[in-house]
């Protein structure tokens, strides 16, 4: 008998026996086998693997950017699109508001900000103090645009978050005192003892981006099983049920704004101390439209998804960069193809393919019982 390929996929029986199986290891051996992966991701750079490679591109530089920038930010845009359900078409913003606060405090642009603080820093470790601060700007911007557009939903706060992504970017350009359509150059690197931040090698870079991603995984993954994420399910799931049911859901709807607007802005903190100069140029619409892309094909809902998803995202096009103009074609029909076979996505999570297949009983046994043990655990 032959197999239903397009069946199997459909109903998620390739990736389901695989995370079954992973979800019964015991918790040591996964442990390890997390280890050894961010092990190799460590190395990554320094390896020649054919299959791997981006030709007309370095592969160290492309590990950097697009892709450890992207999987980051998909991570803060799925607690807002994956998680809370909220659909944002102008993330972008959050990663141009973080990357001007570096470039603005990191260079001449700033030296006010620096003489009025009570204590002297040093040039070299500024890069440190900016970084929670472009975080803090970056969740007060998710704030002030929340506050008054988060009582819309559907559409509509699709179209006012495409709008905010607009109005960053105009602004950016039309104000002359922060470069205008220039931008700002001389944008200074991270410093720490021991490890030259530069601009000829990307790799310092990337390991850096490496550790903050993983502290940021830890973080969301206690709050996804903490009772802020199974507030954003529940609004997720039903909105009007949640708040009959006493979830204050304009609260947790502005937190999934502000923890997604503060991973942005961190993202774009790293990226612009990385290139050294950034125009406004640098954050247009179709960043946005790529972010949520990635999200949606990895499997929205799910962080790892969404990772992943974002790194198939900015690695295919480098990848294929050899065919020109047509790897933008190609990459357009995979993602097609690839939404019509799986709609949920890559790595989607278990109650969002729930939602689009039908699950057998013995499936929906050991999601039941999954998500004991989670609770439990929490």
């Amino acid at each position: 008998m032959a197999i239903d390929v397009r069946a199997r996929l459909r109903n998620f029986e390739v990736i389901e026996p695989i995370a079954r199986r992973w979800r019964r290891l015991p918790p040591g051996f996964r442990l390890v086998i997390v280890l050894a992966f961010v092990a190799f991701l460590w190395i990554l750079p320094t390896l020649t693997v054919p299959v791997l490679d981006t030709p007309g591109s370095s592969f160290s530089s492309v590990l950097f950017y697009p892709v450890g920038i992207y999987v980051l930010v998909a991570i803060g845009l799925n607690i807002v699109v994956g998680e809370a359900g909220l659909l944002d078409l102008g993330y972008v913003a959050f990663f141009a508001i973080g990357a001007y606060t570096m470039a603005i405090l990191g260079t001449d642009i700033g030296a006010g900000f620096w003489r009025i603080l009570p204590f002297d820093v040093p040039m070299n470790w500024r890069f440190w103090v900016i970084l929670p601060i472009g975080i803090l700007v970056s969740m007060g911007a998710g704030l002030i645009l929340g506050s008054p557009t988060l009582r819309l939903r559907g559409d509509y706060l699709a179209i006012v978050t495409l709008g905010f992504g607009e109005i960053v970017r105009l602004t950016a350009r039309n104000t002359d005192s922060i470069g205008g359509p220039r931008g700002i150059a001389n944008i200074p690197h991270p410093y720490l003892p021991g490890i030259k931040f530069g601009i000829l090698d990307p790799t310092p870079y990337y390991r850096l981006l490496l550790l903050i991603i993983i502290l940021v995984v830890l973080m969301v993954r206690r709050l996804e099983r903490s009772r802020v994420g199974r507030a954003w399910t529940a609004i997720r799931e039903d909105e009007d049920a949640a708040e009959l049911m006493g979830v204050p859901t304009f609260k947790y709807k502005l937190w999934a704004f502000a923890m997604g607007a503060g991973i942005g802005g961190l993202a774009g903190v790293v990226y612009a101390s990385r290139v050294n100069a950034i125009t406004p140029d640098s954050f247009q619409l179709v960043l946005s439209i790529l972010f949520l892309a990635a999200v949606v094909l990895g499997g929205s809902g799910n962080m790892y998804g969404a990772a992943l998803g974002a790194a198939v995202v900015a690695y295919l096009p480098e990848r294929f960069r050899s065919f020109g103009d047509r790897r933008v074609l190609i990459f357009g029909v995979a993602m097609v193809v690839m939404m019509n076979f799986r709609p949920e996505g890559l790595l989607p999570s278990r109650r969002r393919a729930a939602e689009l297949h039908d699950v057998r009983p013995e499936d929906e046994l050991d999601a039941g019982e999954s998500e004991v043990v989670e609770a439990e655990s929490a």
